[in-house]
């Protein structure tokens, strides 16, 4: 019985210490994301959303539309900060996607790169993760 509770004592402690890895690399150091290409992580229906980061500035398309806006990065603590997003205006069937994803973008402030994946964060939620292309 007590190796039964210690088994089960020590599966929770080391998920949970692989659950929080990337939330304890929130607010710290980060690799530059400048002049890099993305594409979301996450399965969807229809054109799957992209991010364009060159110098300063970012764009894309968002699943229908293309976008373009301006982007303030701060790789010391990993600060991601989207503003001036604007898109073209073209109405798709599946404008749900689109109006998710512009809106993460516009909440994250916080960047996370393992490996070849972003995670983009509003303080400690994720919002999206993109897998570079």
């Amino acid at each position: 019985m007590k190796n039964l509770f210690l088994s089960i004592v020590a599966v929770f402690t080391v998920s949970s210490c692989t659950t929080l890895s990337n939330v304890s690399k929130i607010g710290s150091k980060q690799v530059s994301i400048a002049n890099t290409q993305w594409t979301l992580a996450e399965t969807v229906k229809g054109k799957t959303p992209t991010l364009i980061i060159e110098n300063n500035k970012l764009s894309g398309n968002a699943g229908c539309n293309n976008y373009f806006g301006t982007l303030m990065l701060d790789t010391t603590a990993g600060n991601f900060s989207a503003s001036g997003i604007g898109a073209t205006k073209m109405a798709c069937e599946n404008m749900e996607t689109e109006n998710n994803f512009l809106s993460m973008l516009q909440e994250a402030n916080k960047y996370v790169v393992s490996g070849n994946t972003l995670e983009l964060y509003k303080n400690n939620l994720l919002l999206m993760k993109l897998n570079k292309l």
